[in-house]
């Protein structure tokens, strides 16, 4: 289990009580982030390597997790003071719905900045699958259970005029979808994940794919719904056999940070993240595509107050 911001006091942690919420200035600062094999910690691990020993007063301690809801869990009760959560998951959260339905809304963190696409992948065998209405009757993958990936596929349905029971729903994790996908058993599966995805690589060295195409019109009805889907492109390439670029749209991978954690100390973190990109880069591919524009896109939440400042500076200005 995590520590409690309050085990820091014996490292010398220095807390303030303001405004009935816990203003924190740490040595050690938790960072929740995803499973040991994933992105997410791959991810924290690098921002921890590169941004510590630019932070003289603070340590970033990489915790493995269970991703993005149990990361804002975290988040909210004190546990952790950073995580890496998606931008749609921290909007449920904020909002009490979806995956949090019937839960009070977290108010204890703020959006940091958005770090890559996980982009909504829609794999077929089939090539009378073309579009999102062809699903309509068809054997879907829509992820696990409960997940992030299952409330991507009933939105992106809704924005079409389609639901889940318009189609036969299987649950499954990607690579389970994959070999389903393989052997004739699915009909087209919901990948959301940064592109290439390993899953989907492997299938396609193995069978004929195809990715489904999303149009202008229904990308703008579902953006208007959901702000916090942006524009994607799957560049022709990315797998063997997808000749021509699939226009989509992702979620976001986001730095969120406890409102706890001060001003300064978020502003000094962000600073040093774009002003060492490069060696972040050199950690972990993912930053290729950092940089402060696309960092403040689909953003559902506030920013925190240090990120704020800093992206003001840059000329950038958020809601």
């Amino acid at each position: 289990m995590f520590k409690k911001l309050t085990a820091g006091l014996v490292t010398g942690v220095c807390v303030l009580v303001s405004f009935g919420t816990m203003a924190v200035m740490a040595d050690d600062l938790y960072f929740v982030t995803g499973g040991p094999m994933g992105t997410y910690y791959a991810v924290g691990s690098a921002l921890a390597d590169v941004l510590n020993p630019l932070l003289p007063e603070s340590k970033l301690v990489i915790e493995s997790s269970g991703a993005s809801r149990a990361n804002l869990e975290m988040i909210e009760e004190g546990d952790a003071q950073f995580g890496t959560v998606q931008n749609d998951v921290m909007y449920y959260a904020s909002t009490g719905t979806s995956l949090f339905d019937g839960e009070d809304p977290y108010t204890n963190f703020s959006a940091v900045a958005g770090l890559y696409d996980e982009t909504i992948q829609i794999i077929t065998c089939d090539d009378a699958i073309k579009t999102v209405a062809d699903l309509a009757g068809k054997k879907v993958s829509v992820g696990d259970a409960g997940s992030g990936v299952e409330f991507n596929a009933r939105e992106i349905l809704e924005a079409y005029g389609l639901s889940f029971d318009d189609i036969e729903v299987v649950n499954a994790s990607f690579g389970d979808s994959a070999n389903s996908l393989r052997e004739g058993e699915l009909d087209a599966a919901f990948i959301v994940a940064g592109a290439p995805t390993a899953a989907v690589e492997e299938l396609a060295e193995n069978a004929s794919i195809g990715l489904v195409q999303l149009d202008e019109e229904h990308i703008a009805a579902l953006k208007d719904s959901y702000n916090f889907y942006t524009d994607a492109v799957v560049p022709a390439g990315t797998y063997a056999g997808v000749e021509k670029d699939i226009v989509t749209v992702s979620v976001r991978a986001t730095l969120v940070a406890s409102n706890a954690v001060s001003e300064d100390l978020v502003y000094d973190l962000l600073k040093a993240a774009f002003e060492n990109k490069d060696a972040l880069i050199e950690k972990q591919a993912k930053f290729e595509s950092l940089n402060a524009e696309d960092a403040v896109k689909g953003m559902s939440v506030s920013f925190h107050a240090g990120a704020k400042k800093y992206y003001e500076e840059q000329g950038i200005t958020v809601e």
